[in-house]
């Protein structure tokens, strides 16, 4: 059984290879909403906030960067602000 930690580095690991072009938003899209054990390790809202920028990157994806009001950019760094959230809400629900 794979742990919301696992998790929750692979969803980094996926963010790191969005951003350098080795996986598609689509492909990311999914991984992201696999990460059950992740999601319900953490409160409720997370899922909520994950789930909208996911519908974000999505939509953004179906755009030109320039004909699109969300910026690939921003909702990568976006995501990687709710990682780094998460992982602090892990670290302080499961102390070492």
């Amino acid at each position: 059984m794979t742990t919301s930690a696992q998790q929750h580095q692979e969803l980094a690991d996926g963010l790191l290879q969005l951003r350098g072009g080795a996986l598609d938003v689509a492909a990311f899209a999914r991984l992201a909403r696999g990460q059950t054990a992740l999601l319900a390790a953490l409160p409720p809202p997370f899922a909520s906030v994950l789930q909208h920028l996911l519908d974000r990157l999505e939509s953004a994806a179906l755009f030109s960067e320039e004909s699109c009001s969300f910026s690939q950019k921003e909702l990568l760094d976006s995501l990687q602000q709710w990682l780094d959230h998460a992982q602090g809400q892990l670290a302080r629900e499961n102390p070492a």
